[in-house]
């Protein structure tokens, strides 16, 4: 033991000094990191404003270059922004930039050099020259919030510190251990020990397997693989995230067990054509985010039937395994009247929910009858979930706004049950949801969640304020969970994703094949510039709103005419709500319009298809035009961005992209629009048209890399942690409790 110590000693002791040794160059080489981030991320913004800013530099309006830079600075770590005329030598600038730098100092200083420390931390400026045919007009100023390098840097020389001390220590007591077990031969006496046998060495021999230790032996081999779960890493970052890793996820915390999925729309529709059953996948974001899940996962997902030959593919327990051509895991149907659906599905959910969260202007409509049918169909899919579960606590994973009520009557009925409920559609603020007669009754039902999850954190504050304001219930934003009537539920961002990488039917077909298959198709020549839009046909995807800058860029730019066409792909949907028929009148009438108007023998400037379109055709367009347009006026992620991005593996394509759409919070190198500032989105289909290659391959470069690190199986697997998580604490304290 005494020599033990004189080895350790010294190691710990050289390795504290190593740590403080290392931690002053980790700090550096993580601000230069960061610093030439934020140079780069400057050049990207100055290339993206370069267009707008000389409009109005030339249109002479002071005021709108200001408000144009104090839109720019809503980003938390562009603090501000600012011009110095290179003419006149003055200044325009947002209102937050640090008086501290005027243009007499600008004009000296290099990108990066100038450091201005304010009260709140420290600040970087970027200069960017601008010219405009070759001559200076003048320079951008970018000052940029260096706070969060000073967070970044006391959290990485924390962490080094403690990692030294921390192998300090482990080598310790790794060596006094080795040295005592040899010492004594313990090794193999905790070995038998495991195995339930006892070690007697009379003439060297082992003897007797005793089966009293047995319960001692399963008791320490629990107790190990608690251990293990408990301190194994879990860093997302380190986590290559797959069908695999999900996989590996459920076997080890969750111990296998079968995962239900719970939606109103099934992944999967048998329908009647010309005489056979044909296999169709819905247009739905929620379908393209949780079947790769199932798919990994193996379990059953619960649905309601709505294929016209539904009913023929099913077994006598109303199940089939799917997908076709590789069952994986299995669709339990369930079957709706019309009465049930009317009410339901296009009454309450659709004609009241669904306008009341999206705050898309359009009136929500509330009917006693439709809470009705709303109510007994949540009671129909809880007796499908309790019907489906093999065991007391199985894990549910409940979607969107069509089963609000269904956590709440699971939970009645399976109390171990841990719920995870996803909310797939914005939450709107608590005055706007006031308006439901029917309030309190969802709120309660979803409140019967383990977890609730939203795409970004506004939802979540959005539901934390609602609550706060109409339950009596204990809310905590400190640890993101609020206490009613009993149940503690833990509210969280998940941002949704896609697959990632796409599935290679997908992208097999090379991009420059699919420019001119497109082409081909329309009678459109090579060169011609081409933009695309799928959504399905509903007044919140702002289709409209597209094409009304289609039109406005032919009337501002006219030498587009006869050169660009922009194709939108609309899946019919809800054709049976009066208010969806109006708006596909308006969208047919309004593409009509402007082909009338732009339109020549063989060119239409919008071409529209009203009518399904099967994946593999989508990515043919993906992979095939020149930009898309996202156009949203509310959506709660929008997975066609994120499909567009991950269909491009030629690094080519601009996206333009709605500011109300949760994906704009991820992806602000795409072209960020306002889609009722008609002019900024004809300015932004431009601006993408012109684009260079270079820009467009930066671009589509940083946003590749946050879906393929941030794909759908981080999505799943976040939320099956923290349920794993969750239900280890349960355990813990059903032990306590029982003690």
């Amino acid at each position: 033991m005494r020599l033990s110590l004189r080895f350790i000693l010294p190691l710990v002791a050289v390795l504290v000094l190593i740590a403080y040794a290392v931690v002053p160059l980790v700090d550096k080489l993580i601000e230069r990191w960061f610093v030439r981030d934020l140079d780069m991320r400057s050049a990207v913004i100055a290339n993206s404003v370069r267009e707008p800013l000389l409009e109005k530099l030339d249109s002479g309006s002071t005021v709108k270059i200001v408000s144009y830079f104090n839109r720019i600075t809503q980003d938390e770590r562009l603090f501000s922004i600012g011009f110095c005329d290179a003419a006149s030598g003055t200044l325009i600038a947002a209102k937050t930039f640090p008086h501290e730098l005027s243009c007499e100092g600008i004009a000296s200083v290099k990108n990066g050099s100038a450091r201005i420390l304010r009260a709140h931390g420290r600040l970087h400026v970027a200069i960017e020259p601008i010219e405009s045919e070759g001559l200076l007009k003048g320079r951008l100023v970018f000052v940029h919030d260096m706070s969060f390098i000073q967070r970044r840097s006391a959290e990485t020389r924390k962490f080094v510190f403690y990692f030294f001390v921390a192998l300090g220590c482990i080598v310790s007591l790794i060596t006094v251990v080795i040295a005592h077990l040899s010492r004594r031969g313990w090794i193999e006496s905790t070995r038998a020990l495991l195995r339930g046998e006892i070690i007697n060495r009379p003439g060297g021999r082992r003897t007797v397997t005793t089966p009293e230790l047995q319960p001692i032996a399963r008791d320490l081999r629990m107790l190990i693989r608690e251990l293990e779960t408990e301190c194994r890493p879990r860093d997302e970052s380190q986590v290559t995230w797959s069908p695999e890793a999900l996989r590996s996820i459920l076997k080890a915390e969750l111990r296998g067990e079968e995962i239900l999925v719970v939606s109103n729309r099934e992944p999967y529709l048998h329908v009647k054509r010309d005489g056979r059953v044909e296999v169709q996948r819905p247009a739905s974001g929620l379908v393209t985010a949780l079947e790769p899940i199932m798919r990994a996962c193996s379990g059953t997902w619960i649905a309601h039937g709505a294929g016209s030959a539904d009913r023929e593919t099913v077994d006598r327990n109303d199940r089939v395994m799917v997908p076709p051509e590789h069952p994986s895991y299995r669709i339990r149907r369930l079957w709706l009247s019309e009465d049930e659906e009317r009410g339901y599905y296009y009454g309450f959910a659709n004609e009241g929910l669904w306008p009341l969260c999206h705050i898309a202007h359009v009136r929500p409509i509330f009917r006693a009858s439709d809470w009705e049918q709303y109510e007994a169909v949540n009671r129909k899919f809880a007796r499908a979930v309790v019907d489906e579960s093999g065991t007391d606590s199985p894990i549910v994973l409940v979607q969107d706004y069509h089963l609000a009520l269904l956590p709440r009557m699971i939970r009645d009925r399976l109390p171990n049950a841990t719920i995870i409920t996803f909310w797939h559609i914005p939450w709107p603020n608590p005055e706007s949801f006031a308006i439901c007669p029917w309030r309190a009754q969802l709120l309660d039902g979803m409140l019967g969640s383990s977890i609730l999850g939203f795409h970004t954190q506004f939802h979540c504050n959005n539901f934390f304020d609602t609550v706060d304001r109409l339950m009596e219930a204990r809310v905590d934003r400190e640890t993101f969970t609020i206490s009613y009537g009993g149940l503690q539920t833990a509210v969280h961002r998940y941002p949704i994703s896609i697959d990632w990488p796409p599935a290679p039917e997908f992208t097999a077909k090379p991009v420059e094949q699919c420019r001119s298959d497109v082409r081909e198709r329309f009678g459109l020549p090579a060169d011609h510039a081409l933009g695309f839009g799928v959504d399905r046909l509903d007044y919140t995807k702002g289709i409209l709103e597209r094409f009304m800058a289609v039109e406005r860029l032919l009337e501002l730019q006219p030498e587009w005419h006869g050169r660009f066409s922009f194709i939108q792909v609309a899946a019919p949907s809800r054709s049976s709500i009066g208010q969806y028929q109006e708006f596909e009148s308006q969208v047919r009438a309004m593409a009509e319009k402007i082909n009338r108007r732009f339109g020549t023998d063989g060119y239409l400037p919008i071409i529209l298809k009203i009518e399904h379109h099967e994946h593999d055709a989508v990515y043919e367009y993906y992979r095939g035009v020149d930009l898309c347009f996202v156009s949203s006026l509310h959506d709660g992620m929008n997975l066609v961005a994120k499909e567009f991005l991950a269909a491009r593996d030629d690094g080519r394509g601009v996206l333009i992209l709605s500011q109300f759409t949760g994906a704009s919070r991820e992806l602000p190198e795409a072209l960020i629009v306002n889609p009722y500032d008609i002019d900024q989105c004809a300015a932004a289909l431009h601006l993408a048209l012109v684009m260079p290659t270079a820009e467009q391959r930066d671009r589509m470069r940083v946003m590749r890399g946050l879906i393929s690190e941030f794909n759908v199986y981080r999505w799943a697997g976040r939320m099956l942690l923290d349920a794993a998580a969750m239900r280890r604490r349960g355990r813990i304290l059903e032990r306590a409790s029982a003690g």
